[in-house]
């Protein structure tokens, strides 16, 4: 077999034992498990309505319109029977079964009936709608892991660091305050449903597979599942839960005082790990809806061809990196600090994954192992230069500001400016040729 079929093979068959794994914790522990979590998808309450959905979707990019049109009317009409069935029982309403089961049944089906190029589409898209869902379950599994494996958190130490670059949180708290309900609601939608606007971007980026037979080589769904599965690893590393909870009214006891979002507290020269409880996730070093929403802008620059995306796909990248920046602050889930890593973070992933057909050379080489660098450097720095960020925040912020700004301007020159000279040059032959 190929290398590349090897690796495949052997991530399929690590799934089912990871998620048996995680389910055995869950129940020694107490709390639900990803095979539980999925059987209430089949079966259940679905614990979310819009990532089955988005599972589907995705799926769907695989197969031809007919086919679409089938899997779409049965999903929509299992939900309307399993939501009936629940609102009739006195249960909450909620959607998701339909997509779960129409999903499975897809894969099967098409494992078992269709061949050649129209069976490895849809095989393939399928794998990505259920990694997609899956990665949903492990990930809520790995939150509970931060709370049981690190029952103290390091918020004094980046509350000192995030003063560096101006108490951002408490300065978007604030601002939130008086923009309203509507501005918090509609900032909220986004927050919640960033899987959503990945999806629509992957499906704009997967449209032609279908009609032309080819899947790019680089595409959104990558780097969301790749960035969800490095990034938390450092939810261990760098415990963190908040401003809201940490300094505000959310921290069931436990907060340092209700500071958050009016008053930033008092710069304590002495900080240390601070005990805190068995409810709150320890995820927010670094900013994975920073990192996230980072990718979704990225993703919208350029088509998967390496032509400019429409105005309206840039357009909507941009509002949503924005909305999500500023509704991480302005909720009290973030420091700044937390989405520089983030951001970090994701252009880090991001390099050693675009272009694969360009291969590893320096240029890609240089990147990733600054990018890993650039984190190190700023995770120490939080932990044990805080004092001194928080005592001289001008010349660290700037410095912490210049380290991502310099990393952004490697990742512009080697995967954005490099495409722009080629495009031109292709059009100035185009135009010497008529």
């Amino acid at each position: 077999m190929p290398p590349a079929r090897v690796w495949v093979a052997a991530g399929v068959a690590a799934v089912p034992v990871l998620l048996i794994a995680l389910q055995i914790v869950a129940m020694n522990e107490g709390f639900q498990g990803p095979l539980g979590s999925l059987w209430q998808d089949y079966v259940g309450t679905p614990k979310s309505m819009s990532v089955p959905w988005a599972g589907l979707v995705l799926a769907l990019v695989g197969i031809s319109t007919r086919r679409r049109i089938i899997a779409l009317s049965a999903a929509v009409t299992i939900d309307v029977v399993w939501a009936g069935i629940r609102l009739l029982a006195g249960e909450s309403f909620a959607i998701g079964n339909g997509p779960v089961i129409v999903l499975t049944g897809l894969a099967a089906y098409a494992w078992l009936r269709w061949d050649g190029t129209e069976r490895r589409n849809a095989l393939h898209a399928a794998a990505l709608g259920a990694l997609l869902i899956l990665a949903t379950k492990v990930g809520d599994v790995w939150l509970h892991v931060t709370i049981m494996s690190r029952p103290t958190v390091l918020d004094e130490y980046v509350l000192l660091a995030d003063h560096a670059l101006g108490d951002p949180s408490w300065v978007m708290g604030r601002v939130l305050d008086v923009l309203g309900p509507v501005v918090y609601g509609v900032l909220h939608w986004v927050y919640i449903e960033l899987p959503v606007a990945a999806i629509v971007v992957a499906v704009w980026q997967l449209r032609r597979v279908v009609s032309s037979g080819r899947w790019p080589t680089h595409y959104l769904v990558r780097t969301f599942l790749v960035l969800g599965l490095v990034g938390p690893i450092v939810y261990v590393i760098f415990p963190v839960v908040g401003p809201m909870f940490a300094f505000g009214a959310d921290g069931h006891g436990l907060q340092l005082g209700n500071y958050w979002p009016s008053v930033v507290p008092p710069l304590d020269r002495n900080p240390m790990p601070m005990p805190f409880d068995s409810a709150t996730p320890r995820n927010c070093m670094p900013s994975m809806h920073t990192a996230w929403a980072l990718s979704v802008f990225l993703h919208t620059r350029r088509d998967t061809d390496g032509g400019p995306a429409p105005s309206v796909v840039r357009w909507g990248g941009a509002f949503w990196l924005l909305a999500t920046v500023t509704a991480t602050l302005g909720f009290g889930y973030h420091y700044g600090v937390d989405l520089v890593a983030g951001a970090v973070l994701c252009l880090t992933v991001e390099s050693a994954l675009r272009d694969p057909e360009r291969g590893w050379g320096w240029f890609r080489v240089r990147l990733v192992a600054g990018g890993v660098l650039v984190l190190a450097v700023l995770l120490l720095s939080y932990r044990f230069l805080p004092v001194q960020m928080a005592e001289y925040p001008v010349l660290a912020g700037t410095v912490v500001l210049a380290l991502l700004a310099g990393l952004a301007a490697g990742f512009h020159a080697t995967w954005f400016a490099g495409q722009r000279q080629t495009a031109a040059s292709q059009r100035e032959v185009e135009t010497a040729s008529h």
